[in-house]
């Protein structure tokens, strides 16, 4: 589970070391503090991460505004793991905030896996098979009492957001296309069905992959309920052109969502580009090679 390294992203980020760990680890959980602690490279936005021994991790929010996903994930990730196809997060412990760490904070069992490189992706057509078996099992989950997904809303919802970063990308992007297939993205129907269990964040960086097929997805402090559309993104900020079909064949997406999840791809890439352009270089690169795919696709 080991990513590239994300510099300081935000101002109100707390700095957070290994010392720290293991005076936290002690107080918490002593029956694990003798174990080494390692922190972990990762392009992560949200959380800090550090591997304790071999077999756990402990994962601490980077900001205020990543404290809310500690208690959804260990509420939602024990009752959803069960039902899915491929491994998740197993929440082993919940920390509280002490030695002048301000949050809550988890354990979790260790999981093995690399997170694939869109351009990169071996065996390609078989991953695309997986990551929609994922999903067509993640959205058959009863949806009682489940809380919303942030972003399985209408795609409505990002236009002012997405204009001002295509403005902010002056220079960087080719601002007529990308406008053109976004203002395209926003005629396609809404979803008119029920809502269902999306995942909300499915990039690279929260998939884990051995042998180029799917082992895990992680980071579920976006999952909730609504349009699942918001969950193809995948098809483009990782998969390659040549897969794009049998993903989309195996997931059963029709016109209108193929064409908001397409939307949803290019807007997430275009509001992350400027905000990381120099804070987390592989998030960049990821947001730069999304928008490549689409506005291939586009000409």
């Amino acid at each position: 589970m080991d990513r590239m390294c994300a510099l300081r992203m935000r101002p109100d980020e707390v700095d957070v070391a290994a010392p720290l760990i293991h005076r936290l680890i002690a107080d918490s959980f002593p029956r694990w503090a003798g174990l080494p602690v390692r922190r972990l490279r990762s392009s992560g936005t949200e959380n800090a991460m550090f591997r304790l021994g071999t077999e756990l991790v402990v994962r601490l929010p980077r900001h205020p505004g990543a404290v809310g996903s500690v208690a959804h994930e260990q509420h939602w990730l024990p009752r959803l793991a069960p039902l899915l196809p491929f491994a998740s997060p197993e929440p082993l412990g919940r920390g509280e905030a002490a030695h002048g760490f301000p949050w809550p904070w988890s354990v979790y069992r260790w999981l093995d896996g690399v997170n694939p490189v869109a351009g990169e992706v071996e065996h390609a057509d078989a991953l695309a098979r997986d990551l929609a078996a994922y999903l067509t099992a993640l959205r058959a989950i009863d949806t009682a009492e489940a809380p919303a997904c942030s972003r399985g809303v209408p795609l409505s919802t990002r236009d002012t957001p997405t204009r001002e970063a295509i403005a902010r990308l002056a220079g960087r992007v080719d601002r007529r296309a990308v406008t053109r297939l976004w203002e395209e993205a926003l005629t396609a129907p809404e979803h008119t069905g029920a809502p269902v269990w999306a995942h909300g964040d499915l990039s690279p960086g929260n998939v884990l992959t051995g042998g180029g097929r799917l082992r895990a997805v992680i980071d579920y402090g976006c999952a909730g309920v609504g349009d699942p559309a918001v969950d193809l993104i995948v098809a483009w900020n990782l998969l390659p052109a040549g897969a794009r079909g049998t993903f989309r064949e195996a997931v059963g997406a029709d016109d209108a969502q193929w064409a908001r999840g397409r939307g949803w791809a290019l807007s997430v890439a275009l509001i992350q580009l400027p905000y990381y352009w120099d804070t987390n270089p592989p998030l960049a690169a990821n947001s730069r090679h999304t928008i490549g795919e689409i506005l291939a696709e586009g000409r």
